[in-house]
């Protein structure tokens, strides 16, 4: 982006969005009457492409529900946004791409520059919900899901309880001076991509109280609710690409507007309890079985991610578009779903395994989305055992065949020989060890499958021994070299 390029258009305002081009979908409520409840913590371009979406659409009916967006650490969103007055534009990658004027978004703030203001909305009566899309990292866990209380962020917080760096610090602040108010706490909603989520950072929420104040700990667990959840939709980087083209549909200059596919996911625990928002009512899905769309996640969209991956990549493909776009690779990504991979799975209530394993490959077919297979396939070490061997592990007891589910497997194993052959870097954690594998193959099937079987942190004893997972690993392995 360019200063001229910017100059040349209206930039997105306030007073200049009802200016925009005829298609540009507008916030569909008066902004200057919505109520803040909503404090975010961490107002990437995930939030900004679903959650601020979702309570967007909420306004145009209650108008209770506008964000406060905090940045724990960069001012990037603030100043890109703040001339703006929060607005920005969302389009939606299909194969007709939409854009739509994003108006939940009524403040920024930069924590460390102001910590009072987000202490001032987190502690006032009209907040009712804490969000959080801070990433993994960001709720300071250890590797067992605890509260670090040595990370130098806990560290530091523990220390200053009143002067948070912290996610887990600010909210747990906050909800000391709301206690100290007689006011009842917000509810804690995580939106990142971790297994029980809000149960994990209620235990660290807990935990961390407990070390200010046990009667502050005991209050936030028996009033406060963290619901589970779990939420989806690929969102590309912004770019320069992005911007231009935003600006020639809308008429007006974005500093940073955000792109995702048309497809998007937000299941919650239904334990929000009186006075939540009505999310159902913008298609939010509430349940008691967070789990079980997480499963289906997991091993239908994930599993067949790195299915296509691996077995795309050793085709020349780029991209899943490009991937799904070989008929053997669809068929075998369909099959895999449909006849491996569903029968291991129990559907929670209101989802359609058939249906949503169509709904995925539609959404790799998207033109627009270039999801890069060489990125899915980054870390296969940690991702297949959740992704792939869960559902081997089932098959097997149930006495299914393991014969598409081996072909993943031995899909990653090619993979690495060939990134090994031509020198290129293994983006994974056990990158080291497995080219130290790929180096001491024997170049035989059996060998070959065997030496790759026996890395033990990938792979259980109990698997890498069943004689019907090995013999279709060498099967799928000797058919794919």
């Amino acid at each position: 982006m360019t200063t001229d390029t910017a100059s040349s258009s209206l930039r997105l305002s306030a007073v200049s969005y009802p200016a925009a081009l005829p298609g540009t979908a507008l916030p569909g409520y008066d902004r200057d009457k919505v109520e803040i409840g909503v404090v975010h913590f961490g107002p990437g371009a995930f939030h900004r492409a679903h959650q601020a979406f979702y309570f967007d659409r909420l306004l145009e009916s209650d108008p209770r529900w506008g964000i406060c967006a905090v940045s724990l650490k960069s001012p990037g969103v603030r100043d890109a946004l703040g001339p703006q007055d929060g607005l920005y534009t969302l389009a939606q990658l299909d194969r007709e791409t939409s854009f739509r004027v994003i108006g939940s978004i009524l403040e920024v703030l930069v924590a460390p520059e102001d910590p009072e203001a987000v202490f001032a909305r987190l502690a006032a009566p009209q907040t009712r919900l804490v969000t959080l899309t801070v990433t993994e990292k960001g709720y300071c866990l250890t590797g067992e899901g605890k509260l670090d209380t040595g990370h130098p962020d806990i560290v530091h917080d523990l220390a200053a309880p009143r002067g948070p760096v912290s996610a887990v610090g600010y909210i747990v602040e906050g909800l000391r001076r709301r206690f100290a108010a007689g006011l009842p706490p917000y509810a804690v909603v995580a939106c990142d991509n971790l297994a029980d989520n809000g149960w994990r950072l209620k235990a660290a929420t807990i935990a961390f109280a407990e070390a200010v104040d046990p009667a502050l700990a005991a209050w936030i667990e028996q009033n406060a609710a963290f619901p589970r959840t779990m939420v989806d939709s690929i969102t590309p980087a912004t770019d320069d690409a992005l911007r231009a083209r935003v600006q020639a549909a809308t008429g007006l200059f974005d500093a940073w507007p955000i792109q995702r596919e048309a497809f998007t996911q937000w299941v919650v625990e239904d334990v929000l309890g009186d006075g939540a928002p009505d999310l159902a009512s913008v298609g939010v899905t509430l349940t008691d079985d967070v789990r079980g769309f997480e499963r289906a996640k997991l091993r239908l969209l994930n599993g067949v991610h790195s299915t296509l991956a691996y077995a795309g990549l050793l085709k020349g493909h780029e991209t899943v578009f490009e991937a799904v776009g070989d008929p053997a690779l669809e068929t075998l990504a369909r099959d895999l779903m449909v006849q491996d991979i569903i029968p291991t799975l129990t559907a929670p209530r209101g989802l359609d395994l058939v249906a949503y394993a169509e709904a995925i490959l539609d959404r790799f077919r998207n033109p627009e989305i270039r999801h890069f297979l060489s990125q899915i396939a980054w870390d296969g070490s940690q991702k297949l055992p959740f992704r792939i061997l869960g559902t081997v592990k089932d098959a097997l007891e149930a006495g299914g065949p393991v014969d598409r589910l081996a072909v993943p497997i031995a899909a990653w194993f090619h993979f690495l020989k060939k990134r090994a052959a031509e020198g290129v870097a293994v983006t994974d954690p056990l990158a080291d060890r497995l080219l130290a594998v790929v180096q001491a193959l024997p170049g035989e099937v059996k060998g070959d499958v065997a030496a790759f079987l026996a890395l033990e942190t990938v792979f259980p004893a109990e698997l890498a021994a069943n004689a019907t997972f090995v013999a279709a690993v060498e099967t799928a392995y000797e058919e794919l070299g």
